[in-house]
């Protein structure tokens, strides 16, 4: 089984039936493969549903995704040292140390990094699209 690293992209298009990625990443969500999330994804899938969705329905399921994974064991909490390595990484490749940090915490973790961003991560290499993320059964 791979450990799949998720960041806050994957919860957000698990939610959004528009988003091109929605049924990969809700089939990723719904596998037997073991999860694992930064804790910044909490503040990041609240401020996408509160502010740009303007919806706390969605907000609250969000938040509940990302606690499942974190009752599995799966929530990686941000501290000092996966800061200094995520700057290390931005700086290598030209990303955020926000973006970074999730590299640095997949890496950490021994998993893999799954996200929508193209632009900034996958197309970099750093993770790949939910897609390319095959999991243990079909999901929800």
């Amino acid at each position: 089984m791979t450990l799949w690293f998720l960041d806050a992209s994957v919860l957000l298009a698990s939610e959004d039936p528009d988003d091109e990625n929605h049924q990969d990443a809700r089939r990723l969500l719904g596998g037997d493969d073991p999860l694992a999330t930064l804790d910044l994804a909490y503040y990041e899938v609240s401020d996408v549903a509160v502010r740009a969705w303007r919806d706390h329905a969605a907000a609250r399921r969000l938040r509940e995704r990302v606690a499942a994974v974190a009752d599995d064991g799966g929530l990686v909490r941000v501290e000092a040292s996966l800061l200094a390595r995520a700057a290390v990484i931005a700086e290598e490749h030209g990303v955020s140390v926000y973006d970074a940090a999730y590299v640095a915490a997949a890496r950490g973790s021994g998993g893999q990094l799954v996200s929508c961003d193209l632009r900034d991560l996958v197309s970099r290499g750093l993770a790949r699209l939910p897609r390319d993320a095959p999991a243990g059964r079909p999901g929800p």
